[in-house]
């Protein structure tokens, strides 16, 4: 059923919201200038335009005037958008590098300031943070060896200036650098280096060559630490690593109980060289100063045999019976009275026992001091009053 046809809802009601009133008559459709007129009355109220309507003359006024306003409104708004984005604060360990026309302008430091966006751009940092990065990968060493090698680096910005404006991706740019710098001072040590006692001389390398990278590129970076970590084998080889160092840790133990074993027998054989030194030494100087005293003491005998040849002799003649008879068993044969007695003296075991004790003698002093011998000496001869 239609809306408009008799009887139906339609008469109350029709699709263009019209209602029939008391009288039967209808309105027609919504007028949609006065649609827009209540909008646009909203609008003024909220932005303090007039509210008050008068007559259609009044009507069209503030049609303009809503439409000023709305612009003003439009505009305001826009501007507190743009002083929002255009005020910034600097904290004390940041600084603002501010480009103008995309040429370097100012670098801005702690406070409040301002900038005028989109002909300005900011760029803000912190430049007193300390950054790390860290880094592992295989290398090759002098000697053909690949080990991995873990590091860290610790970094912070020296200068904004640089560090926006000269490298795209500084940090970037730092790792690069840092697998140059790393890869060369590694690929010029040896292994033993790399993973025992050079890594602190390593690390001073890296940092002082990765340090000259950067200011090269003038990155306005400044490197404060490089860290070498404990450097290892790969995994596929790890086994055959872990036995030469055990090899090499044996071979260094063994080296030490050499070291020690020679440095204690070195100084006793260098102490018993010395004593034989100064024992043949020692028996030089009394042979020499016994025969010097043996030459002085017949030097004074000659001059007295001179002087009294008979009496020399006697007296040289008792002196010797006296040495003998006092070191020698002596047998006295006793006969009657009347009888001389008569004096065995065994000559035969005299000779063989001084032989003996001479030749004790010289063992000795060869065992003790050298193998130098001294001739026994000889027996004086024994003459009896007959022979004289």
């Amino acid at each position: 059923m239609a809306w408009n046809e008799p009887g139906g809802n339609g008469n109350n009601q029709d699709p263009w919201g019209g209602r029939r009133n008391n009288g039967g008559d209808r309105k027609g459709p919504p007028d949609l200038d006065e649609a827009f007129r209540k909008l646009q009355e909203s609008l003024n109220g909220l932005f303090g335009g007039n509210k008050n309507r008068g007559n259609d003359n009044d009507s069209g006024g503030s049609k303009g005037g809503g439409g000023f306003g709305l612009l003003l409104g439009g505009l305001a708004v826009l501007a507190a958008i743009w002083l929002y984005s255009a005020i910034y604060v600097v904290d004390e360990q940041e600084q603002a590098v501010v480009l103008r026309f995309g040429k370097y302008y100012e670098t801005v430091g702690p406070g409040l300031n301002i900038y005028f966006p989109p002909i300005d751009r900011k760029f803000q940092e912190n430049v007193t943070r300390e950054r790390a990065y860290s880094k592992q990968g295989q290398m090759l060493t002098e000697d053909e060896n690949i080990i991995e090698v873990p590091l860290t680096v610790q970094y912070k910005i020296s200068n904004l200036q640089d560090f926006v404006l000269n490298v795209d991706q500084p940090e970037i740019s730092l790792q690069h650098a840092t697998d140059s710098a790393v890869r060369h001072v590694v690929g010029s040590t040896e292994m033993d280096q790399v993973l025992t006692e050079g890594r602190e001389l390593m690390a001073s390398e890296v940092k002082e060559r990765l340090q000259r990278f950067l200011d090269t590129y003038k990155t306005g970076i400044v490197v404060t630490t490089v860290n070498l970590q404990s450097a290892a084998a790969p995994r596929e080889v790890q086994e055959a690593f872990d036995d030469v160092i055990r090899a090499r840790e044996d071979e260094q133990r063994e080296k030490n109980k050499a070291e020690t074993y020679a440095n204690g027998v070195v100084p006793e054989a260098r102490g018993q060289a010395q004593r034989l030194i100064e024992d043949a030494s020692g028996y030089r100087d009394e042979v020499v100063s016994r025969a010097q005293g043996e030459a002085d003491r017949f030097t004074a005998l000659v001059a007295e045999y001179r002087k009294a040849p008979e009496v020399t002799r006697e007296r040289l003649y008792l002196d010797t019976m006296q040495e003998v008879m006092s070191n020698t068993s002596k047998v006295m044969v006793t006969g009657d009275k009347g009888q001389n007695n008569l004096l065995y003296l065994p000559l035969d075991k005299m000779i063989d026992g001084r032989s003996g004790a001479a030749a004790s003698s010289i063992s000795g002093s060869s065992n003790d001091a050298s193998t130098s011998s001294v001739r026994p000496p000889q027996m004086p001869e024994v003459r009896t009053r007959e022979s004289r």
